[in-house]
């Protein structure tokens, strides 16, 4: 807000109407004691809550992971506005989509709110041109079904990872803290000499 706030209205208006910043130090504190207090998730809460995927299944697919991540982290440096619930929104939508597909019939429902539907097209074209790119270098293109798995992994580890709050980075934070940034290159010193 860039002005003083009291505690109260920190408190309560944090990631609801207040878009807090993310190097807040307050905000820290309060995801941090979120975090360890944690209870554990209502069933109906887990996203794909009725369907089960081993370790392997997200293992083997590690490259699709990185690169999801990095779609993912891609279109939030580019729509600063996105949130959590917005990518949960987005990456559970495409898990459906990935479990019709699975059965052999190819119905796709995006999200209905913009800005997930953005993420949604965006994350969709990213697997296609990375199986179009694992075809081409000669890998073994993911099934459907690895997809499902990943898409299954990325819903759970967001839904778990935020608090729920409409303005919650939570998950996303936690994205670009696990992967590598891009390193600034030194300005090139000039090679003029003076006297």
């Amino acid at each position: 807000m860039g002005e003083k706030i009291c505690a109260v209205c920190c408190g309560t208006e944090r990631e609801r109407t207040l878009d807090c910043p993310a190097d807040c130090a307050y905000l820290i504190k309060a995801h941090r004691y979120e975090q360890e207090h944690r209870q554990p998730p209502d069933a109906a809460d887990i996203p794909f809550g009725d369907t089960g995927i081993s370790r392997n299944a997200v293992y083997e697919q590690e490259p699709l992971v990185a690169g999801l991540a990095q779609a993912l982290l891609k279109f939030a440096a580019e729509q600063r506005a996105l949130t959590d619930l917005d990518a949960l929104a987005a990456i559970t939508a495409l898990g459906e989509t990935y479990r019709t597909l699975t059965s052999g019939i190819y119905y796709e429902k995006p999200p209905d709110a913009p800005l997930p539907a953005l993420l949604y097209a965006a994350l969709a074209a990213f697997i296609e041109e990375y199986k179009k790119q694992a075809a081409g270098a000669g890998f073994a293109v993911p099934r459907d079904s690895a997809i499902f798995a990943v898409l299954v992994y990325f819903a759970r580890v967001c839904r778990s990872s935020t608090n729920g709050r409409p303005r919650s980075r939570i998950f996303l934070q936690w994205l670009r803290a696990g992967s590598p940034q891009p390193q600034e290159q030194p300005a090139e010193t000039s090679r003029i000499i003076t006297p």
